[in-house]
């Protein structure tokens, strides 16, 4: 089945890396064993006229795996479950006398030991976990086969051969793309890997392809949809594409924990010129700004048809691709956030924030900084290279953050080790433990060289990590599944666990705590709209019979979600007398044009507030973030919301602010509905409406959703949506 290769590629390997899905080598149409006598004609043998592979979308076949829903007219499976295909020879076929079989192929240089050769045998019943093809009917001609493929199989496009034994050699069907067969993983198989018991789970986590997710900050979390489209024209093969681009073996393409390994690497651009270029400096020329994309059908299909990575994504964009593609393959997976995510360069369960003496920031010696949330993936599937217990939910990210093992990838780590301390176990697990586990730490840096740790906020990193409930928008908190609640007998032995296998604490912040201060500081920011005028109210506490005099600092900043600062538009300082048990209160007023000249895509404002008991030198500080409410694209639809009937669609934005827009984009996405579209306002002047009308034809019946952004020189984020239920045409 192999073709000879004219090199012996270094001495090391007879055949050529078989790493291309798409890449061909027909076998011989013949195959002699010999000579044939001038009196034989092969053509009285056994032919093969036709095949059908009942691959239409109300076929069994379809329907039974689960593969209706995917826009491709070839035969689409999943892999331990058994479907049919019907044979049509030149005479009628007798079992006694003729020999066939199957034969599947994948990739360039095919071989049965690694799987990408399937022959598949003719038996008389079928046993579960083997290839195998049984004869269910026999009618003149026609022979209809149901075929039973393993579950550990090789996922991807595979090329169909029908081989026929006479006594002179094989006679095989030639190359037919029509018969081609996709085969996907399958969480309805017991013995597949990725095998959810839950039908309910297997519905959201494999078919549903609308998403939600769910980003902005903890005390003001905000929500968008995004079309996964897993489903849509040309998607399966630009997943297939992407491990194609990776030049992953296609042995190692049955197995979950590869793949999902291989797709975090290659939804990033870093090291492998992946899917997407990753830009968190809010300057996107040349490209698409992160906010503006509404879900992932033009990302992959663009990558596909340039061949290079499409500009630009951070991490909630890099988190719904990756979705896209675990779901397209057949992985069962979901995105999460984690609010206040650490990004601990040294992986040391620290987040050192040092203070200068004043209790200013010090930013050059800070160089961890806690996202105020981070969004990646989990993945669900067995673990057999780890110890019984750590299967299921598995923690994987392809936001470009850390190198592991020479490339920018993360996972998949087990959720379960990771929630227990057991960081041990590959692959990535004490990342993805520091991420949500890190201690807040604020450090003085004195002028002498000396470094004093002022405060521990041991709750302050992790505080919530959520995920889409099943069946439904709303938000599911899974905390819990990632750490044991704060002060847990469980949490001190898996912080213990995780420290027995390295992760590194170097610094001892247990009862470094200096005693309790006679006085608390707290402060709220009340809740803001773009464009308008907020106000901080800063409040101190006298828990003594002592008078104290306070010096505090406020200090307001544009940050990236990443928390990253990147420019202070705030600064006020002001001294205070707190008599003994009294209580006061400041106010400071935010004008909005203070901040909206500096803002940032994601609308976020950071204060950070400390303050100096000057007769005991305690310092205390806290921070807080808060998301700007910000306006919404508003769709409507006119006409029946039928499949295969026109109907309109209507997106409407009204510009409140004071200041004209410009280079404005408009983004329409709807998976089942409409293709993604784009429009561009070359301007929108204030308290300006302006009207976008599409027509669309949905051609996929249920639950659908319209989604949109709309994006500009100096307002991003911005999203609407609308639930629509699409009803089948009447059947005549």
């Amino acid at each position: 089945m192999s073709e000879t290769p004219r090199t012996t590629f270094g001495g090391r390997r007879a055949v050529p890396r078989n790493n291309s899905n798409a890449e061909e080598n027909d076998p011989p149409t013949v195959e002699l064993q010999g000579l044939v006598p001038r009196s034989v004609n092969l053509q009285d043998y056994l032919n093969v006229t036709s095949v059908h592979l009942f691959k239409e979308k109300w076929d069994s076949n379809k329907l039974d795996h689960h593969t209706d829903k995917y826009d491709n007219n070839k035969l689409i499976v999943r892999r331990g479950q058994s479907f049919y295909i019907q044979i049509d020879f030149n005479r009628p076929y007798n079992p006694g006398r003729d020999l066939f079989r199957v034969e599947y192929v994948i990739g360039r240089y095919p071989q049965e030991n690694k799987g990408t050769y399937i022959p598949v045998p003719v038996v008389s019943e079928l046993r579960s976990g083997n290839w195998g093809a049984k004869v269910i009917m026999k009618e003149d001609r026609s022979v209809r086969l149901s075929i039973q493929s393993s579950p550990e199989c090789i996922v991807g496009k595979f090329r169909m051969y029908i081989a026929v034994w006479t006594p002179y050699g094989i006679l095989r069907t030639s190359r037919n793309p029509e018969t081609d067969t996709y085969i996907l993983f399958n969480p309805w198989c017991e013995e597949d890997a990725v095998y959810l018991e839950d039908e309910k789970e297997r519905e959201e986590y494999i078919l549903n392809d609308i998403g939600v997710i769910f980003y902005g900050d903890v005390n003001n979390i905000q929500s968008r949809s995004w079309s996964y489209g897993q489903f849509e024209d040309g998607i399966l093969d630009a997943c297939l594409h992407m491990m194609d681009r990776a030049q992953m073996d296609l042995s190692g393409r049955g197995n979950p924990i590869k793949v999902s390994r291989v797709g975090s690497a290659m939804v990033n651009s870093k090291d492998d010129e992946g899917v997407l270029v990753g830009s968190w400096d809010n300057v996107y020329a040349y490209g698409v700004p992160p906010s503006a994309w509404t879900g992932s059908i033009d990302i992959l299909l663009e990558y596909q048809s340039s061949q290079n990575p499409v500009r630009y994504g951070q991490c909630w964009v890099f988190a719904g691709v990756f979705n896209t593609f675990l779901r397209c393959l057949g992985i069962p997976a979901r995105v999460v956030t984690n609010y206040f995510s650490a990004h601990d360069n040294d992986a040391n369960l620290q987040m050192d924030v040092f203070l200068e003496e004043d209790g200013n920031v010090n930013s050059k010696l800070t160089k961890d900084s806690v996202w105020n949330y981070h969004c990646w993936n989990e993945a669900w599937m067995t673990r057999p290279d780890l110890p019984v217990g750590f299967g299921g939910w598995q923690a994987v990210d392809s936001t470009p953050q850390e190198n592991s093992d020479g490339m920018y990838r993360c996972g998949p780590a087990s959720v379960q080790a990771i929630k227990h301390g057991h960081v041990c176990f590959q692959f990535d697990a004490p990342f993805v433990f520091a991420e949500v586990n890190s201690d807040l730490i604020y450090i003085t840096a004195k002028k002498d060289g000396t470094q004093v740790v002022e405060a521990v906020d041991t709750t302050h990193v992790g505080k919530l990590i959520v995920t889409k409930q099943v069946g439904g928008d709303g938000m599911k908190d899974i905390t819990d599944t990632y750490k044991f609640q704060e002060g847990q007998k469980e949490e001190r032995l898996a912080l213990e666990t995780a420290l027995m296998y390295g992760v590194k604490k170097p610094l001892n912040t247990e009862g470094v705590m200096k005693p309790r201060s006679d006085v608390d500081m707290n402060f709220e920011v009340e809740n803001a709209v773009l464009g308008k005028d907020l106000k901080l109210t800063i409040t101190f506490q006298n828990n003594s019979s002592n008078s104290y005099t306070i010096s505090a600092y406020l200090s307001g900043n544009i940050t990236f979600y990443t928390g990253v600062s990147k420019e202070e538009f705030k600064k006020e300082t002001f001294d205070l007398t707190l008599e003994p048990l009294a209580f006061k209160k400041e106010e400071v007023l935010v004008r909005a044009s203070e901040y909206m000249g500096q803002l940032l895509e994601q609308a976020s404002l950071h204060f950070f507030v400390t303050a100096r008991v000057n007769e005991t030198g305690v310092i205390l500080a806290k921070q807080k973030s808060t998301m700007l409410t910000i306006p919404t694209v508003i769709i409507k639809v006119r006409g029946a919301k039928m499949v295969g009937s026109d109907m309109v669609v209507t997106v409407e934005f009204t510009n409140p602010l004071k200041e004209t827009l410009q280079n404005v984009w408009i983004h329409l996405d709807g998976p089942g509905v409409i293709k993604p579209r784009r429009k561009m306002f070359r301007e929108i002047r204030p308290n300006t409406t302006v009207q976008w009308e599409e027509v669309s034809r949905p051609w996929v019946p249920g639950h659908r959703k319209l989604i949109a952004s709309l994006t500009s020189n100096s307002l991003r984020h911005v999203y609407g949506e609308l639930d629509l239920q699409i009803q089948r045409r009447p059947s005549v």
